[in-house]
């Protein structure tokens, strides 16, 4: 696809020669046939003109039916014919080119096919109707996914809404963004025909959304001359800098990975590996990268090692050798091929130094690996096409190579509200470079953003539904929502049964996927906070709850009256008092110590106080329960933030028939609240059910005893 068709002859797309009816509006194709060929030829034979794209394609499928090739040539060049590029070459050259790129990466035949028609819709006289009919639905749905939205018709919209067409069609097949990235690197190499400003604007938009969509589906050999050529574009002094360095260094004459390269076949042949070891050189970028990072380069800095061997084994066979026989560094070692990246990327990268103190970079690969490494999800042949007993019954297509960023793009798209918002929102998706898995307690997996939040995974996981989130477990663990989670995590996400429960703007401070913001920001534009002064609080994130002291103490009956279990002490007429850290009620085992005044004061055996006491030398007295069932507990309940959680947590308390001594509620902090219960129970037995009936209160994460933070800090 390219803005750069003109037609010197005529406002519209020239035809081939011949009388047309006016009530056909379609080609005749057939009668195009021998007539568009661009030199002799029979009808049999492939013209000369894509003889090297013919033969590029059988490097890499040597039995491959060349026909669809051939005959999209004809439809191509006869549909084409007359119109020329900027440049003032023939406006073929430019669907030749790009097809020829896709098949020196190892494209199949469709999407080579389509390749060649990918301007013919947009620019010419011809249909789509027409493509299916001659070459059947692939083609069809691969240059439909390419073709540009008409500025007539969405204006200054026409952009950003192309590309989310091409993108929804890239979740279907991922063959079209194949198509669009060998379309625009053919455009950036020809892009010196165009004014500044407008180079530099196809550049931004090659930087901000091809290039990482060509990482993140791994077609890196695209990616590095696309970085190279947008560099040289939006910063034309430091891409002469790096010119200048790449050209000295090439005037040194020596070259010490060379040498290194030699002494790498030696040490693998002595082990018996069969392995091609090549050097390859840095892009442009790369050696920019690397000097910003390293300052003065030395010549080994320019170019990497590349070991290529036949089975995954050889990889690491070759890595022990090279770490045997060389000084290896081992800050430099990362193994993608038992972790491979996010976009198929596998290879061993190590770094290895000499006696001398040179020090090389080496890539350690299989030969599929590298092909996968350098053409990516288009190195991976037809993905759509499975044995005919593994179809799918539906008939929809079956993309296995489809990765998660993809699944997420497509999703939030949907969302987006207007072109501005989806454009402005895709770079900055495509800005995250890393992506991690994280696990749901099912077995499932979440692909994520590096740096997500639990707000990303409750997206990720409910979609709309995780505006009731209220909290999640990391590795078992409470964790806030704005939790960053690391790859490899187990997260349960815990949802309010609450129907007001939502989202509150600080969820937007911790989401970094842009289904989570879009989702966010919609609730909160149909939620608006209340007119009156003061801001309401969030549902996750309620004010800090005040409890009236006629509710914080009620009246306590007589019945009740007695606050503490009976316990005996082994000192005659003491009195004895329940220590308030750790609050112990039968059956806890206890021990007592005296304190001021001959007053015996118990501690649950294992409270913190009772190291402490015992460190100092104060002696124990012997204590045991006595004969009264009721008792006065402390209770702390541990929660997440909720409209109506303290009444339904009084209700539950309420309903295992114990009274509510006092209860205080502290202010939220980051999504949590905390509330203390001082209790009276009728009877000791009654605890472990009464503390199991606060947990089930939705919203309750804990319910503990209090230990003495003072005591246990000392």
């Amino acid at each position: 696809m390219s803005a750069e068709a003109t037609n010197p002859a005529t406002p519209g797309p020239t035809t081939a020669p011949g009388p047309r009816k006016r009530a056909r509006p379609r080609l005749d194709l057939r009668r195009l046939g021998r007539a568009a060929l661009l030199g002799p030829a029979t009808r049999d034979r492939i013209p000369d003109a894509i003889g090297h794209v013919a033969e590029a394609h059988r490097g890499h499928h040597p039995d491959a039916d060349l026909e669809p090739l051939r005959r999209a040539y004809v439809l191509a060049e006869s549909s084409h014919r007359g119109q020329m590029r900027k440049s003032g070459e023939p406006y073929i050259t430019h669907p030749l080119a790009v097809t020829l790129i896709l098949a020196q990466l190892g494209a199949e035949t469709t999407t080579l096919t389509a390749s060649l028609l990918h301007d013919t819709v947009e620019d010419t006289d011809v249909t789509l109707e027409q493509v299916r009919t001659e070459f059947g639905d692939d083609v069809c749905y691969l240059v439909d996914g390419v073709t540009k939205l008409e500025k007539v018709d969405y204006g200054a919209a026409a952009e950003p809404e192309t590309f989310r067409k091409m993108l929804v069609a890239t979740g279907n097949d991922v063959r079209v963004m194949a198509i669009k990235l060998a379309d625009r690197l053919h455009n950036m190499r020809t892009l010196g025909v165009m004014r500044p400003e407008k180079q530099a604007r196809i550049a931004k938009v090659t930087r901000d959304v091809l290039i990482p969509l060509a990482e993140r589906l791994g077609v890196q050999a695209l990616k590095t001359e696309l970085e190279d050529l947008v560099f040289a574009i939006l910063h034309p002094q430091e891409y002469a800098e790096v010119k200048e360095l790449i050209a000295t260094k090439a005037k040194t004459g020596s070259d010490p990975l060379a040498d290194i390269s030699e002494e790498v076949r030696g040490v693998l042949r002595d082990a018996g590996i069969t392995a091609e070891v090549l050097i390859r050189p840095r892009h442009f970028v790369s050696v920019h990268r690397a000097h910003r990072k390293r300052g003065e380069l030395r010549p080994a800095d320019f170019g990497r090692l590349l070991v290529l061997v036949h089975e995954d084994a050889d990889c690491y066979g070759v890595l022990g050798e090279l770490h045997t026989c060389f000084t290896p560094v081992v800050s430099e070692f990362k193994d993608f091929i038992a972790l491979p990246k996010f976009n198929l990327y596998q290879s061993l990268h190590t770094a290895v130094a000499r006696g001398d103190g040179e020090v090389a970079e080496v890539l350690i690969r299989t030969h599929q690996m590298h092909q996968v490494a350098e053409a990516g999800v288009v190195a991976l042949r037809n993905p759509y096409a499975p044995p005919p007993e593994e179809q799918p019954a539906d008939g929809e297509r079956a993309d296995p190579t489809r990765p998660g960023w993809l699944s997420r793009l497509l999703d939030w798209q949907q969302a987006a509200p207007d072109s501005d918002t989806f454009w402005s929102t895709l770079r900055e998706d495509l800005a995250q470079d890393r992506e991690i898995a994280v696990y749901r307690p099912d077995g499932g997996t979440l692909g994520l953003p590096a740096g997500a939040s639990c707000v990303d995974a409750a997206y990720a996981q409910y979609g709309e539904n995780a505006h009731a989130c209220i909290g999640a477990r990391v590795n078992g663990r409470l964790a806030t929502l704005g939790t960053v989670l690391r790859d490899g995590d187990t997260v349960q996400l815990l949802m309010a049964q609450d129907p007001a429960s939502g989202p509150s703007r600080d969820w937007l401070d911790h989401a970094r996927t842009p289904g989570a913001r879009i989702a966010i920001r919609r609730w909160l534009s149909t939620h608006p906070a209340p007119a009156s002064g003061l801001p309401a609080p969030a549902a996750p994130d309620p004010a800090p709850v005040t409890v009236p002291a006629a509710a914080q103490r009620p009246q306590v009956s007589a019945a009740l009256r007695p606050a503490t279990a009976d316990v005996v002490a082994d000192r005659e007429g003491a009195t004895v008092r329940l220590a308030g850290c750790c609050t112990p009620v039968p059956p806890d085992e206890i021990t007592g110590f005296t304190v001021r005044g001959g007053v015996v004061t118990v501690h649950r055996v294992g409270c913190p106080a009772v190291a402490r006491m015992t460190e100092v030398g104060r002696p124990e007295v012997g204590v045991r329960w006595g004969d009264t069932t009721e008792c006065r507990v402390t209770l702390i309940a541990e929660s997440f933030g909720r409209p109506h959680l303290l009444a339904d947590l009084t209700e539950a308390i309420a309903l295992e028939g114990v009274a509510i001594i006092s209860a205080t509620v502290e202010p939220p902090c980051q999504q949590r609240v905390r509330h203390t219960y001082t209790l009276q129970l009728p009877d000791a037995g009654v605890l472990p059910g009464l503390m199991r009936a606060m947990r089930n209160v939705p919203g309750v994460y804990d319910v503990t005893r209090p230990q003495h933070r003072a005591a246990a800090a000392r």
